[in-house]
């Protein structure tokens, strides 16, 4: 187990190849540092640094005290803390402040984040690649994003110069920092739809406004009430063939440790055979895991009808 300076001068290094982008210097989530399995550090911008704690280890004192010393010799004018292992997962700001209208920046783009949310801050970035990968291969394409939430994908095929794009979520408040996130970036809202739909339970509307050229699914592995990847997914992949183009493509995101890239690939096979699959999409390296099985599965296919 590595010592708390030894932390510190891991962090300070990754740190020195930080920008204005938003930027990982710490993945405990990986499993690559024992001890620290509870610990993420996030570059959000130059003068702020944030801290998750995934669940308390008694060491939490001494922790924050080493990491708010190295912010505080990097720069970092900010520095806020989130204990998710606490109930709704409370955050505190332990240095300086936070603006009012907070973003970040992706390769290019603003994506609105919020440091002071309960769990998730609007923000996922261990999708960077699968937002790079969609940028790429939407120009003039009519893409379905379904789990939108707050509809970063739409941003970045927007970016590559998407034909329209429909946005498709159960929560009207992440639809709405989608829309936000649209004109942060003053992107024409033409041709792009935000629609508050149970994804399962819509299957006509979504029909209705396809064919799709590219489709993504980027479902919760849980949400109770609402979506379970072991018994929830198959019924979407089923229909792909109803709303698909005769080219399209698929990318499929499955973000639980407990499914490899077997049960997508193998369901996909079963139900939807003319969607072929093509490759994995790598992880970001500041991601890295002990057990890439384990980790984002971002994995892409392509139709092909013979």
């Amino acid at each position: 187990m590595i010592t708390l300076k030894e932390l510190g001068t891991i962090i300070e290094k990754n740190a020195t190849t930080a920008s204005d982008e938003f930027q990982r210097l710490f993945h405990g989530r990986g499993g690559l540092y024992e001890g620290y399995r509870h610990l993420t550090v996030d570059h959000v911008n130059p003068s702020i640094l944030n801290i998750a704690l995934y669940f308390e280890e008694p060491n939490e004192e001494d922790l924050l005290a080493m990491l708010m010393g190295s912010a505080v010799k990097m720069g970092y004018e900010t520095i806020v803390v989130q204990r998710r292992y606490q109930k709704g997962a409370p955050s505190e700001i332990l240095l300086g402040e936070l603006p009012e209208d907070l973003y970040i920046i992706e390769n290019g783009m603003k994506l609105k984040i919020n440091l002071l949310a309960n769990k998730n801050s609007y923000y996922f970035p261990d999708m960077k690649n699968g937002r790079a990968f969609v940028r790429q291969e939407a120009k003039a394409k009519h893409i379905l994003n379904l789990f939108s939430y707050t509809c970063a994908f739409s941003v970045a095929a927007k970016f590559g110069e998407a034909k329209s794009v429909v946005n498709i979520d159960m929560s009207k408040g992440a639809l709405k920092v989608g829309m936000a996130n649209h004109s942060l970036n003053r992107l024409d809202p033409k041709g792009v739809s935000f629609l508050p739909y149970n994804i399962l339970k819509s299957f006509s509307n979504i029909k209705r406004k396809g064919p799709y050229d590219l489709i993504i699914i980027d479902p919760p592995s849980f949400q109770r009430g609402s979506f379970e990847a072991t018994k929830d997914y198959e019924k979407i992949i089923k229909k792909l063939p109803q709303i698909a183009s005769e080219e399209c493509t698929l990318l499929a995101c499955l973000n639980s440790p407990e499914l490899e890239s077997s049960f997508l690939i193998d369901m996909i096979e079963q139900w939807a055979p003319s969607f072929v699959f093509e490759k994995r999409l790598q992880n970001l390296a500041e991601f890295a895991s002990a057990d890439e099985e384990k980790s984002l599965k971002n994995l892409i296919f392509k139709r092909k009808i013979s």
